[in-house]
């Protein structure tokens, strides 16, 4: 059992149905149609979504998002219409509110994988494959991949693990075109941000991408390359052989698994709340990560 440790009354707000809650964001509908996703402060954790939330967190992901749809533009459209609040909205859902299109989702996570680690490098140590896929021998944690690799999950609910399949799955579920325009997008669009993310110190380890079609045309959607949809290490501190420091929310995994916390992550209890020295280290990461990548100052 696993999910939200107390799962938050959706605000209402008027000229806005509300339509999901999940682990970070909240979905409403517009009048007109369109999409309104709010990112929260929440901060989930071992399929936990947890009751001390990261000041600053949902704006962080909501402006690195906009700022990488730009440097994407080319090579993918996006689901952004606006970045104006919708009238009645709160005023502290400035910086974190997007406007987005409506799009026929494809119920895939496409997952891009640069490096190995994670349950990549759990599913290679066994089977020496990724999704299927036949790796060289003597690859290690935070190994560099001969070349970037399509590794798609079907999409969980909030509180369970997402599945990794193979691309043939992919291609049975969703058609063979779709599933090649799928991995066409994910590997491309992956090559772009981890070739700029290198010119700022940073891999990009792994990262993962959703997708829907307005009309015919692939669109990319939801979130992309922040902290919480992707492994981005300090390039000066890489190390293959060993876990590797990280700009994402590993003190919150760390502290849940110490003896401080008190947590047995094999119980069905939930985790309890977050000491403020490890809100306020999570909290850096996400700025000094939004900061590295884009260039600009965080206020």
């Amino acid at each position: 059992m696993s999910g939200f440790v107390e799962k938050p009354e959706p605000l209402q707000v008027p000229g806005l149905v509300h339509l999901h809650t999940g682990k970070v964001r909240e979905l409403y509908r517009n009048e007109a149609g369109d999409l309104v996703m709010v990112a929260s402060d929440r901060i989930s954790a071992y399929d936990w979504v947890l009751p001390t939330e990261i000041p600053d967190k949902g704006r962080v992901l909501t402006q690195l998002s906009l700022w990488w749809f730009d440097q994407l533009a080319d090579l993918a459209p996006n689901h952004v219409l606006s970045t104006e609040l919708p009238p009645g909205a709160p005023a502290d859902w400035e910086g974190r509110a997007l406007v987005c299109k409506s799009l026929r989702m494809v119920p895939v996570e496409c997952v891009a994988r640069g490096y190995l680690t994670g349950s990549g490098l759990a599913e290679y140590k066994e089977t020496r494959t990724v999704c299927g896929l036949a790796l060289p021998e003597g690859l290690v944690d935070g190994s560099e991949l001969p070349a970037p690799i399509f590794t798609p999950a079907t999409k969980a609910e909030v509180g369970e693990h997402d599945e990794n399949v193979s691309y043939e799955e992919v291609a049975r579920q969703v058609g063979a075109d779709t599933a090649a325009a799928l991995r066409q997008a994910t590997l491309a669009v992956y090559s772009r941000a981890r070739d700029i993310a290198r010119e700022r110190g940073i891999v990009l380890a792994d990262t993962k991408f959703e997708f829907g079609f307005e009309g015919e045309d692939l669109v990319l959607a939801d979130e992309v390359l922040t902290p919480d949809s992707s492994r981005f290490w300090p390039a000066d501190q890489w190390q293959p052989g060993r876990a590797q420091p990280s700009y994402d929310k590993q003190f919150v995994r760390d502290w849940l698994t110490s003896a401080e916390s008190g947590w047995d992550r094999g119980s069905e209890q939930p985790p309890p709340p977050l000491p403020q020295q490890v809100v306020d280290a999570t909290r850096a990461k996400y700025v000094e990560a939004y900061e590295r990548l884009t260039g600009l100052g965080w206020s």
